[in-house]
């Protein structure tokens, strides 16, 4: 295990965690096996740590139409890989891998996503996430209706720019906090479970 602190700001106990928070955070890492160091990075201010998790539960568990799981976990690692933010890059990678059930598309995606092995309507979602990532002005009505065109629903569309919008808070929180990927994230969803 790393002895990188999880932040350049304070990281409370886990007996010190808000009860709704300790509760949460008991869960992902029972579930886990260990608790990834954004939760531990913002526990010290448990109000928005449970906004931020509240969030992201309502955009990231969910499957519509347009958007699996995995896709979505494509467009967190796309806009964090533009964003230069390798705790998401890595973190969301790691997830992006088992459900997409797919060891390399993380590590394509966050290199290169124009040359990913991705079908049309991803390489449109991805193209448009990045470009409200790194050049919000830039993004027009034209690019909303080829996202629909590619058969996403207005649902769809908006989730596009909310995750976009929640990781780039992500990205330069964990930027501002030097919040350092946990080394289990690394080798997850790489080899199938023995």
């Amino acid at each position: 295990m790393s002895d990188t602190p999880a932040s350049r700001f304070p990281v409370p106990a886990p007996h010190q965690l808000a009860p709704e928070l300790r509760e949460r955070y008991a869960a992902v890492e029972e579930r886990s096996g260990f608790l990834p160091n954004v939760f531990a990075a913002l526990a010290w201010r448990p109000a928005e740590a449970a906004a931020f998790f509240a969030l992201h539960d309502a955009l990231m568990d969910k499957e519509t139409p347009g958007l699996s799981k995995a896709d979505r976990e494509l467009v967190v690692v796309a806009t964090s890989a533009a964003n230069d933010c390798l705790y998401c890059v890595v973190a969301h990678g790691a997830i992006a891998r088992i459900r997409a059930r797919d060891p390399h598309i993380a590590d394509q995606v966050a290199v290169d996503w124009r040359k990913a092995p991705l079908p049309p309507r991803m390489h449109a979602v991805l193209d448009v996430a990045v470009r409200l990532a790194v050049e919000p002005a830039a993004v027009t009505a034209a690019d909303l209706d080829r996202l629909r065109g590619h058969g996403l629903t207005e649902d769809d569309v908006w989730d596009v720019g909310a995750i976009v919008s929640l990781f780039a808070l992500s990205n330069r929180l964990a930027h501002w906090a030097a919040i350092p990927p946990n080394e289990e994230f690394y080798l997850m969803g790489r080899l199938p479970r023995s």
